[in-house]
């Protein structure tokens, strides 16, 4: 029995093949309408979510599935204190695979050692977002054609952001990526991921204007600065709209530089940029349905 933690846990030909098995999904639907008859997904989720639960409950549905779970800590028992091992445990017997999200990182990890059914990290604290980086990656090699040879810059909460850090550490495993991080001094890309890259002699660098760096990019990967994960009002309301997008700032980047997001936006990328083809956003929703289709099917271990 297989679970998915973190990205890293399957190697760049197995992603290969997952998004391979992603695009034969996007383009065959009917082909896997029927193929997970009979089973059940358990969405496990202790924060907030719209997007990844959602594409979860769409890609078992859209397989034939069934899904069950709760959509917020305060739905579940453990309002009343019990465990996210005691959880799991029970969760088993009711479903044939979990996604778990939870604001405590590491929490997926002890599921995972405790469930009798594959576990999927749907997003821990500050730590990981495996499905998400999933996501980022099919996106990226469905319209750039390729997973190396790139430089993208993360432009935002680069400390908090879970959805960096995982696909930073995705993307260190391809041929020459040049990384670039802008941010705010306080909200700075964390330290052992600087280490990370040093060791690995992956080039990178620190900015903190995105006007100076966007004309060099080949991708740019947007987030919001996290206001759930600060201890205090007065630092998030400082930091909020240290940088946003506009159609101005998109002038000065190459005619095929793409812009992510992994959503929710709030501020951080104008209303304007929308309409821009370059902006690929919400193409990047659609992709993370197929990937967790398929990842799903994966870790089922159900051959169509």
């Amino acid at each position: 029995m297989r679970h998915l933690m973190k990205p890293l846990d399957f190697t760049t030909e197995e992603l290969d093949q997952l998004f391979d098995l992603a695009d034969d999904i996007q383009k065959n639907r009917a082909k896997y309408a029927h193929a997970c008859d009979g089973k059940i997904l358990a969405t496990c989720f202790y924060e907030p979510s719209t997007r990844t639960r959602l594409s979860f409950e769409s890609a078992m549905l859209s397989l034939g599935g069934q899904v069950l779970g709760f959509a917020s800590a305060d739905s579940s028992s453990a309002a009343k204190g019990e465990s996210v091992a005691d959880t799991i445990r029970t969760v088993s017997c009711f479903a044939d695979i979990c996604a778990m999200r939870h604001p405590k990182e590491g929490a997926p990890m002890v599921a995972a050692s405790k469930s009798r059914i594959p576990v999927i990290n749907a997003g821990d604290g500050g730590h990981e977002h495996p499905t998400q980086t999933l996501t980022d990656l099919m996106t990226i090699r469905s319209l750039k054609g390729r997973l190396d040879n790139f430089t993208i810059g993360f432009c935002g909460d680069l400390k908090f952001g879970r959805t960096v850090h995982s696909l930073v550490h995705a993307l260190m495993r391809y041929d020459n990526i040049h990384f670039v991080f802008i941010s705010p001094e306080e909200l700075r890309i964390p330290s052992y991921v600087r280490e990370e890259l040093r060791e690995a002699n992956i080039p990178f660098e620190e900015v903190i204007d995105l006007e100076s760096a966007i004309g060099n990019l080949d991708l740019l990967y947007m987030t919001r600065v996290q206001r759930e994960r600060f201890f205090n009002e007065e630092d998030y309301v400082r930091l909020k709209d240290f940088c946003i997008l506009t159609k101005a700032k998109m002038k000065k980047a190459r005619p095929d530089m793409l812009v992510l997001h992994p959503l929710p936006r709030v501020n951080e990328i104008s209303v304007e940029v929308d309409d821009d083809p370059r902006a690929v956003y919400f193409d990047q929703v659609q992709y993370g349905r197929f990937v967790r289709m398929a990842l799903i099917l994966t870790l089922l271990e159900i051959k169509v």
